[in-house]
């Protein structure tokens, strides 16, 4: 594969779920939820894509359908090259050991029963069960000092660890297979603030050395932007912007971008006092029933009558952006 090449490629991503009313009559068609209704984008070799938006807007579910967790309903998965959308069991199992997946809860994606040494070797023992046990807790220690944990801790389990150290281990367990993409859903938000920094400058340290993709999901822009080199945002299972970091924060050209942004706290009292925060009225409306034309329209401030019914596209606004707004 060309370094010129990405390494991802996503193309009109659509997961759909059938949803039965326990109020419908058993004839009725079962209504369609649509989690992820169309989103694109490339991923290129050592770059890091933030992805944000309002919870159920379809972050997660997003990062479950690249990795077939989730079947797509539609859409195109090329990674280095090879065409997944179409892949059979056998083929994702051979994938996937180069694209691991970090999780939001730390303690909750651990197998309590399970020691250390077991959970973070646990991948080499599907994917590499040629290796033998002392080649296995050799390779488990080497990645425990990777990720800052010690070889003192390796037959400790996971209720004995902090917020923190917990995931460390899961860092340590997505590493351990040597993948060249890693996915991490919310990797941060379940943690303190301190805590936060460290894992943060722990993966963007793991990247340099090792050359990895990450796609990093989010609700903290602040977080978002000082990990990913290019931000996607999504609203209601749509992509609304896609830009690099310092156009997107600088230059929003998505309404929804806009009110994002102005939510983020300055540190500084003076300044936070006076800025201008771009309230949304109303709720998230429901993705079994979105609304039509621009999805975005019953909460944006500056929507016009057509964008009721036109639904916006996304297209190119300056060479480091894209938007799906009519206005853009």
């Amino acid at each position: 594969m060309s370094e010129t090449q990405p390494i991802l490629s996503i193309r009109g991503l659509k997961v759909h779920f059938k949803v039965k009313s326990d109020k419908a009559w058993a004839w009725e068609p079962k209504k369609i939820l649509k989690a992820v209704d169309g989103v694109s984008f490339d991923l290129m070799q050592g770059e890091t894509l933030g992805i944000v938006g309002e919870s159920g807007c379809g972050k997660s579910t997003l990062a479950r359908g690249i990795l077939n967790l989730i079947p797509a309903t539609a859409g195109e998965i090329v990674w280095q090259g090879q065409a997944m959308h179409q892949a059979d069991a056998r083929q994702w199992l051979a994938v996937r050991k180069d694209i691991q997946m970090i999780f939001q809860d730390p303690l909750a994606s651990l197998n309590p029963r399970m020691t250390i040494a077991q959970i973070i070797g646990e991948p080499l023992r599907i994917h590499r069960p040629e290796l033998g046990p002392d080649q296995v807790l050799e390779k488990v220690r080497a990645v425990m000092s990777e990720v800052g944990l010690t070889p003192q801790q390796i037959n400790r389990y996971p209720h004995e660890f902090s917020g923190g150290q917990c995931q460390r281990i899961g860092i340590a367990r997505a590493l351990i297979l040597e993948p060249k993409l890693i996915i991490c859903d919310e990797p941060v938000s379940a943690l303190d603030v301190s805590i936060q920094a460290q894992i943060i400058n722990l993966l963007k340290d793991l990247q340099r050395k090792k050359g990895l993709s990450l796609i990093f999901i989010a609700h903290d822009l602040a977080v978002v932007k000082h990990i990913s080199d290019r931000i996607l945002v999504l609203y209601l299972g749509k992509e609304m912007e896609l830009s690099e970091k310092h156009a997107l924060y600088d230059h929003p050209t998505h309404p929804y971008t806009e009110a994002l942004l102005s939510a983020i706290p300055i540190p500084d009292p003076k300044i936070e006092r006076n800025k201008t925060i771009q309230l949304l009225m109303g709720d998230l409306p429901s993705p079994i029933s979105p609304p039509s034309g621009c999805v975005f329209r019953t909460r944006c401030p500056k929507a016009l009558p057509r964008c009721a019914q036109e639904v916006p596209e996304p297209r190119t606004i300056t060479p480091q952006s894209q938007s799906s707004c009519l206005l853009a």
